[in-house]
């Protein structure tokens, strides 16, 4: 099968809104290949390897490569898309001097490509990801992550996600309930049960997403523990009396998945999205959260930790901690104990 291949080339700044944007005009997999050169600096805290070959792309931009299927008519998406990216500055972003192409490619000629990049990751002193056609022995106490990200996002190497799974491993004292929100791969889901939580409800609005995610639970043993959920928080919200119940399953939009009876109030919330989205449901996370509950945030880049961390004041949180790694930022929040 062939597929149609639009590759842009932009600042990485713009990174979480070109991805958004490309997946919103119907893309069927996204990629992201970041500048890379010998003297950048990176974070070796945990002994990760960055054995990624060097490449042409100039400092400051990365390289997007987004599919669509062969029947779609590239041409409007395009002038489409363009037209999004010039309009980027109004939201606090800036794409530079950014480039589109199209082209086409064999589905064998990228499918697996990219998975010689995907190597096994440290991402704290407890918590490693796999990827699961590498071979890789744990050392001591080390809890392996298995994942297979499919084309949905989260191999755990991107440095939002990163960030997630650090303070999930300082948060969870064990036994939590935790509502994972966009949880792509599931790895943020899988990682909480890693580190001792008791159940997580993951949810996604992506059907591929929903799938994939189940597909990982299931590789790490966790389909008892974790449901999926074709939903956003709102959506769990107004249906939480179904949650909770005895059934054997939760059927959404043909996706089946085990019920394994999260219900909110929940201990911890789990977010990596993009900041406009989690400035919409701020509100949302409170009201869902245990007095004394925990919300852990990222996909935030530089640019936007103020009017994150000014919407989670407003909204009554805390600020625990503010965690960084690169250009970007993920808040641990706690709900006042005394609030209901």
């Amino acid at each position: 099968m062939r597929w149609h291949e639009i590759t842009v080339l932009a600042t990485e700044s713009s990174q979480e809104m070109v991805t958004h944007y490309l997946t919103e005009l119907g893309a069927g997999g996204v990629s992201v290949e970041e500048a890379w050169s010998a003297d950048k600096p990176r974070d070796t805290t945990y002994g990760e390897l960055y054995d990624t070959p060097l490449n042409n792309i100039r400092p400051g931009y990365a390289e997007f490569k987004a599919y669509f299927s062969e029947d779609t008519k590239m041409e409007p998406i395009a002038v489409e898309l363009k037209t999004l990216l010039e309009g980027l500055p109004e939201f606090g972003y800036d794409a530079g001097e950014f480039t589109i192409t199209v082209g086409d490619v064999h589905e064998d000629d990228w499918a697996d490509a990219w998975k010689q990049y995907f190597k096994p990751i440290a991402i704290t002193e407890r918590l490693t990801i796999k990827p699961t056609w590498e071979e890789y022995t744990p050392q001591g106490d080390e809890l392996i992550i298995e994942i297979d990200p499919g084309m949905a996002f989260g191999t755990g190497a991107h440095a939002t996600t990163a960030l997630c799974l650090k303070a999930l491993d300082s948060a969870i004292k064990g036994g939590e309930q935790i509502i994972d929100v966009g949880t792509g791969s599931g790895v943020l889901a899988i990682g909480a049960m890693k580190l001792g939580a008791s159940k997580v409800l993951a949810l996604d609005l992506d059907p591929v997403a929903v799938k994939c995610a189940q597909e990982n639970i299931e590789l790490n043993g966790y389909e008892k523990e974790v449901e999926v959920r074709l939903s956003d928080l709102l959506g769990v919200l107004h249906e939480s009396e179904n949650i909770g119940n005895d059934s054997s399953a939760n059927v959404s939009n043909g996706i089946t998945t085990a019920t394994v009876g999260v219900t909110p109030p929940v201990d911890l919330v789990v977010a990596n999205i993009l900041a406009e989205i989690i400035l919409l449901f701020i509100g949302d996370v409170m009201e869902v959260l245990k007095p004394g509950g925990i919300y852990i945030t990222s996909g935030i880049y530089k640019n936007k930790e103020m009017i994150v961390e000014a919407g989670l004041l407003a909204a009554g949180f805390e600020i625990i901690d503010v965690l960084r790694q690169e250009e970007w930022i993920a808040f641990v929040a706690g709900k006042p104990k005394g609030e209901s």
